[in-house]
């Protein structure tokens, strides 16, 4: 039980000032007239202004509460290195023990996990959310176990009780370290990148490792393995192999004594982009569509376009000197025969041959497919006469053969069966409703896919592989009359775009192929194909483990499955005779970037607080009472400081000085002042 007196007075203050002021006068007043009275009347005025005052005795019941020290245990990934885990939990058990058995202490044991999406370890916004839920009038003490790597470090945080920090780990600890300092997320295919890459050692590493031995990998390849120097920025130019997702892996061994190989491999996903993709355009005779070709290609800033229209034949006589022509001689031979491997794709527009490209020509355009290049033949009535491409060396590559019709009559192209399934063609915009074309050659495939069709069914666009390269045959010269706006048009734009990268090997419009897309620890596997079905696909965890899912059909040639991930690093998937990787998350997660205990992070926030840093090694630290901003540390020991909260149970108020004692006492002073000036 307290006692306190309080005030509350009858009158404003200022009144009772005022009044105060009027009893000192005619205090003064009575001494200055020589009445003996005097001090009997400047008590009962004090009487009198006691009363106004209001005095009373206020006492409260009061329940000492106990105070609370906050023990944070780092449970982060970090933190399941070595021996930490057991450090962790054996001095947890210790100091809340001993925390419990001081009287009037309670302990609020708070669990610091792994930061999701890879945000590392929050220990800050932990201890910030435990004293939101504790009066800070009660909080006597914070104590942190964890290594001190800690990612939030500079929340802005108020502590009112000194912090601690005791380092788990062992001052012997090392570490090594794979750093990538730059990884683009695209590059240009054939065209080397630079990347950076560092081999760090931290801790208490040996003095005598002066190179690491470092594998790479690309696209889980069998990897290979160089020395490089300790502690030096390494730059490794890279040249990608093929568009789309190329992923690199690059590993350092795990090393005799480091603490952890978790951040010995790094994962670079780079995208894999054409500069410039290279046209050669050659036209035969000119007609209403050749312009068009022209038009479309030019109007892409991506295609660097060599256009040649053959305005002048060599049969052609018309007298004129070849000095007096403003016609440009066919290179034939530098485009043919030199500089043919510098296209990415050719296409012949109603050519026929003139005798303008030997058959020597027209055979390394073959070779050139055959080794990786690309050929689109725009079919016009030549390709049925006696001097189509078909009857030259090309025919050796061509996908159909013309049967010498040429059908004069207007009709619809449409995608075929299996074209619903192929990327070229699946899903054009306005299926069903495009505006006709008038004239087609009637061919008969030998090989490839027919994916649109025209008259009667007829193959109409056909698509084909020739050992590593593409053809494509176009039945007809009628497209550019969807250019046009006849009878609605169509998507010739969209058709020639998807050509161009199919025959470039683009992986979005391969319709053989099995990509992933990685969200998090969760990853959207497809599977484009021509078939009707696809078996499970096979996916292989970093450990090795295996698991098989079903995939379903989401639409016409495109299966799909989802997967989650049980842990980050390399995934390789197959499925029949397709195969890739993946990799989930960071390859060293930012819990693994730095693993070696420290108190540099910590270090201000725990002495702006008073508190200290101790490393339990050396055994667990007694826990001592301290005043409120004495040091809270000291060598095997930390400090609390007591907080004495309490709790008001019951409060009572009795006034001082009653109405009925106020008139007692100054009715007798006046009285006592009145008889003492009358004998006088």
């Amino acid at each position: 039980m307290t006692g306190t007196v309080l005030f509350a007075p009858l009158v404003p203050w200022p009144v009772l000032a005022v009044l105060a002021a009027l009893v000192v006068v005619a205090t003064v007043l009575a001494v200055l007239r020589g009445l003996s009275g005097w001090a009997l009347r400047g008590v009962a005025g004090l009487i009198v202004l006691a009363a106004l005052s209001g005095p009373a005795l206020q006492q409260e019941d009061r329940a000492p509460l106990a105070d609370i020290v906050i023990l944070a245990e780092d449970q982060s990934a970090s933190q399941q290195l070595t021996d930490r885990p057991g450090q962790t939990d054996d001095t947890a058990m210790a100091l809340a023990a001993a925390l419990e058995a001081r009287e009037g202490t309670e302990v609020r044991r708070v669990t610091v996990p792994d930061g999701e999406e890879d945000a590392g370890t929050r220990l800050m916004t932990a201890l910030s959310d435990a004293l939101s839920e504790e009066p800070r009038a009660r909080v006597a003490g914070l104590i942190a176990i964890s290594d001190g790597q800690v990612h939030d470090p500079d929340l802005a945080l108020d502590l009112p009780a000194p912090l601690h920090l005791l380092l788990t780990g062992r001052e012997t600890d090392w570490d090594r370290r794979l750093l990538v300092k730059n990884a683009p997320a695209f590059a240009i295919i054939g065209e080397p990148v630079t990347l950076t890459l560092r081999i760090e050692d931290s801790g208490a590493a040996p003095t005598d490792t002066g190179l690491a031995p470092i594998d790479i990998s690309v696209d889980g390849a069998p990897a290979q393995r160089f020395n490089v120097r300790i502690g030096e920025d390494i730059d490794l130019p890279v040249t990608l192999p093929h568009g789309g997702r190329n992923v690199i892996q690059f590993t350092v061994p795990e090393a005799d004594g480091e603490l952890t190989d978790r951040n010995n491999t790094a994962l670079i996903q780079i995208n894999g982009v054409r500069d410039r993709l290279r046209v050669l355009l050659v036209s035969g005779e000119p007609h209403a569509g050749g312009r068009t070709w022209r038009n479309l290609l030019k109007s892409d800033s991506s295609v660097d376009l060599v256009h040649f229209t053959i305005l002048r034949p060599p049969e052609k006589q018309d007298g004129v000197p070849v000095g007096e022509l403003s016609l440009i001689a066919f290179p034939t031979r530098e485009l043919f025969l030199e500089k043919i491997d510098d296209f990415d794709l050719i296409i012949f527009d109603r050519y026929k041959r003139r005798g303008i490209l030997p058959a020597l020509y027209l055979d390394n355009v073959a070779r050139y497919i055959r080794d990786g290049g690309a050929v689109l033949i725009a079919a016009g009535p030549d390709f049925a006469g006696a001097d189509s491409l078909y009857r030259s060396p090309l025919g050796s590559v061509m996908p159909a053969m013309p049967s010498a019709r040429v059908l004069e009559e207007a009709y619809r192209p449409t995608v075929s069966d299996i074209g619903e399934r192929h990327p070229v063609t699946t899903g054009l915009p306005g299926a069903g409703d495009w505006g006709r074309w008038l004239r087609q050659i009637d061919v008969e495939a030998r090989s490839g896919t027919v994916v649109m069709e025209g008259v009667d069914e007829r193959p109409l666009l056909v698509l084909d592989r020739v050992e590593e390269g593409r053809v494509a045959l176009l039945a007809s010269d009628h497209a550019w009359l969807w250019n046009r706006g006849y009878e609605g048009g169509g998507p010739q734009l969209e058709l020639l775009r998807r050509l161009a990268h199919w025959m470039m090997k683009e992986p979005e419009l391969e319709e053989e192929a099995l990509t992933a897309a990685a969200t998090g620890q969760s990853m959207r596997i497809l599977r484009r194909t021509l078939k009707e079905t696809v078996p499970p696909v096979v996916i292989t965890a970093p450990d090795g483990t295996q698991t098989e899912l079903e995939m379903t059909e989401a639409q016409p040639g495109q299966f799909e499955t989802r997967f989650d991930g049980p842990e980050i690093g390399l995934y390789r998937l197959e499925n029949g005779d397709q195969s890739t990787v993946i990799g989930l998350g960071p390859a060293a997660p930012r819990e693994f970037e730095a693993t070696i205990a420290t108190a540099d992070i910590l270090g201000d926030r725990v002495a702006a607080t008073r508190g200290g840093v101790l490393r339990i090694e050396d055994g667990v630290p007694r826990v001592r009472a301290v005043r409120a901003g004495r040091p809270a540390a000291g060598r095997g020991w930390i400090g609390i400081t007591p907080r004495d909260a309490y709790e008001t149970l019951d409060v009572r108020q009795t006034p001082l000085l009653p109405a009925w004692l106020v008139l007692l006492l100054a009715a007798g002073f006046i009285t006592a002042a009145w008889l003492r000036e009358g004998r006088r």
